[in-house]
């Protein structure tokens, strides 16, 4: 799918032509009903745009060891025991509530619970947006019961459903540790952990990760309004009501991807965030307190088998950066415009990690920091080039 640039107001009808090009098998709209898995206790979750605050703490982030891949891994007797105990220390649940209306006039309070994951001992926590919509409060709980009231929403996601938040005044957490989806396999066994207090709390289901680069069209639990999400995780493993933002964990027990939707008619059908495409926005907000999300600047087309051909492309994957005739694929100004990429340009690769295999465009990017210089091989007039680029931060 785009790596989301900002649209000109005129070009909006243009870009969206673009969009409508990438239809595949992959793009599941219309076959099953997807839900978010937030689960209301009393009332439903309601939209509210929420702003990023300032920073309260430093610690580290616990990645993945350097040369280490845990995606090889399979689970052995016990091991599910073993590996859900030592993640669900990480594991929280997410209590909001907020104030609403009645049709009479009447104001009353509902209340909603979410999963979420702790990223810092000093008390970041990584959560779908969508648990987070509408809250007048937040409380977060431990998995040992443990109640912070004092709960800050830090940033969000501009091109995803994830949200930051900040438990004041810890540092002993215990947090998960993030695993790497560049790298994930369809058939890789794996485990989904929720914590929604009061319902499902504690849940460890286990299956295998059943597809990758999912584009799904997911409804929100109180079915006001649908959102898109790409370049998911499919899995079987179940991911019960209120298991969105917990850790879907393969078998060395590192967390590979975020539980966000689940299927309301089918079964076994659930879809989760890959974790590395959170990784640059976390890693921006502990060391500068501000949680950017690095940005390339163009307008793409998530390359198909199908769209290579119908387009004479040369390559079966990568975004291919499309020129409708209408406007520039190539945002004036951008990051990609300073570092020379051009239309119809075809990105194949960033920094080895092969665009359509590992991930698509955007979420590789977001891997990456604002600032930080990536090195792109791109195929232009049938030929490899290799372009380094530093990646702007993302503004609506």
């Amino acid at each position: 799918m785009a790596e989301e640039a900002k649209k000109p107001e005129k070009e909006v009808k243009e870009v969206k032509e673009v969009k409508e090009t990438e239809k595949s098998s992959k793009d599941v709209k219309g076959t099953v009903a997807l839900i978010l898995s937030c689960v209301a206790v009393v009332g439903v979750c309601a939209n509210l745009t929420l702003t990023l605050l300032g920073k309260n703490g430093v610690s580290p982030v616990t990645f993945l060891s350097s040369g280490a891949d845990g995606n090889s891994a399979n689970f052995v007797e016990g091991s599910i025991a073993d590996i859900s105990s030592k993640v669900s220390d990480g594991v929280v649940s997410i209590v909001t509530s907020s104030v609403s209306n009645s049709l009479f006039g009447n104001e009353y309070t509902s209340t909603a619970a979410g999963t979420g994951m702790v990223v810092t001992a000093d008390g970041y926590v990584v959560t779908n947006k969508h648990v987070i919509d509408g809250a007048n409060k937040i409380a977060v709980v431990l998995n040992d019961g443990t109640r912070f009231e004092n709960v800050s929403v830090v940033a969000t996601d501009p091109l995803n459903d994830v949200a930051f938040l900040k438990l004041s005044d810890v540092s002993n957490l215990k947090p998960v540790t993030l695993g790497d989806s560049k790298t994930i396999s369809i058939g890789q066994q794996v485990i989904a952990i929720g914590n929604a207090l009061g319902l499902y709390q504690n849940t460890v289901t286990s299956g295998i990760i059943s597809g990758t680069g999912r584009s799904i069209y997911a409804m929100n639990s109180s079915n006001s309004g649908t959102e898109k999400l790409n370049d998911m995780i499919q899995t079987d493993a179940a991911i019960n009501s209120g298991n969105s933002g917990g850790p879907l964990v393969n078998a060395a027990g590192e967390v590979i991807g975020i539980n966000t939707a689940t299927s309301s008619t089918a079964e076994n059908v659930g879809f989760a965030i890959p974790i590395s495409s959170i990784k640059g926005m976390l890693n921006s907000l502990i060391s500068t307190g501000k949680a950017g999300r690095a940005y390339l600047g163009v307008y793409q087309v998530e390359i198909t088998s199908e769209i290579a051909q119908k387009m004479n492309l040369p390559v079966t994957k990568g975004a291919y950066l499309y020129n409708s005739g209408s406007f520039s694929a190539i945002l004036s100004g951008s990051a990609a415009d300073k570092a020379g990429l051009k239309d119809n340009d075809i990105v194949v690769a960033v920094n080895g990690a092969k665009v359509g295999v590992a991930g698509s465009l955007s979420n590789l990017i977001g891997e990456y920091k604002p600032g930080d210089t990536v090195q792109l091989i791109i195929v232009r007039d049938k030929q490899e080039l290799a372009i380094n680029v530093t990646l702007d931060s993302y503004s609506k």
